[in-house]
């Protein structure tokens, strides 16, 4: 089934956010409203345009959440040993995406996985929902409104179709047929680990921070978590110091991966604090804290 999405109104948005730039910069008052976010708007309908042929041969949602199925039984992502805290951690997650989830714009069954490798400091999504976050990642974490953020931001890249959009492009390159099992093996995992377009990061950040304090946390666990990213790439990335106890080489590696295929951080940084000032999100600074609890039975770790 293919679900066909016109957007005919792109001039008469761009004419209208032109308007209002002018509007905005003739005023004498100052305006709750900034002319940033009205570059977004217009910049967002640009890129839908660009979008649009994809757009028009949209595969349906059940088509994505197959194709997605298939993915993750390729490459076995949900099989890996854990061990009795991993599992532990894995459920945290779980609670945190399924709470974030809930407030998501399509209608797909979400999930989250921990991959266990502390070395991984990245998390991606695939088509249809399922979204996996790196061990590593997670260790860099001081809050519970981190997470939120993460797993929130990879979530949008799936409700904006940007997961699915890349396997729509991959197969128009490589004339694979979406309903072909065989041809979607060839299509490989570092596919989604390597990230999106600077755009679709950036949006991805912004409506993730949206998504995250619909869900009752504060946008600065994005900002937290950024800021911890931002000294990261200087110390270990730009400067290529020699690593220390707790960031290891391959953690290093996975962490020059990271930032060559997502937008600075400082740019970031920026638009989540520009974000937060037009929302009028300053006084929602409290985070909750990063927080696992354990049981014992007959001597093996398990969550409550």
């Amino acid at each position: 089934m293919r679900r066909v999405i016109l957007f005919p109104v792109f001039f008469l948005v761009l004419g209208a956010a032109a308007g209002a730039i002018y509007y905005a910069q003739r005023r004498q008052k100052a305006s709750h409203v900034s002319a940033n976010a009205v570059v977004e708007l217009a910049a967002d309908a640009q890129r839908d345009i660009t979008r649009a042929p994809l757009q028009l041969t949209r595969i349906s949602d059940e088509e994505e959440i197959a194709i997605g199925r298939e993915l993750e039984a390729q490459y076995a992502l949900d099989k890996q040993s854990l061990s009795a805290e991993e599992m532990v951690l894995q459920n945290y997650v779980r609670r945190v995406g399924g709470r974030v989830a809930a407030n998501a714009h399509r209608a797909l069954s979400y999930e989250f996985h921990l991959i266990p490798d502390r070395g991984l400091i990245n998390a991606f999504a695939l088509p249809g929902g399922a979204v996996y976050i790196g061990e590593g990642m997670t260790e860099l974490m001081t809050t519970e409104d981190e997470l939120a953020s993460v797993l929130a931001h990879e979530l949008e890249h799936v409700d904006h179709y940007h997961a699915v959009e890349r396997v729509q492009i991959e197969a128009q390159l490589k004339h694979l047929n979406l309903e072909a099992v065989g041809d979607l093996l060839q299509l490989p995992l570092s596919l989604w680990e390597a990230g999106y377009h600077k755009d679709e990061e950036l949006e991805a950040d912004r409506e993730g921070m949206f998504l995250a304090v619909r869900a009752g946390y504060s946008p600065y666990g994005e900002v937290k978590l950024l800021a911890k990213l931002a000294k990261l790439q200087k110390e270990y990335v730009i400067h290529a110091e020699t690593p220390e106890e707790e960031l290891s080489e391959l953690a290093i590696q996975s962490l020059e991966g990271y930032f060559r295929t997502h937008p600075l951080p400082s740019e970031r940084q920026e638009q989540a604090n520009r974000v937060i000032a037009e929302q009028h999100w300053e006084t929602m600074t409290e985070q909750r804290p990063f927080h696992l609890e354990y049981e014992l039975h007959n001597g093996q770790v398990v969550s409550p």
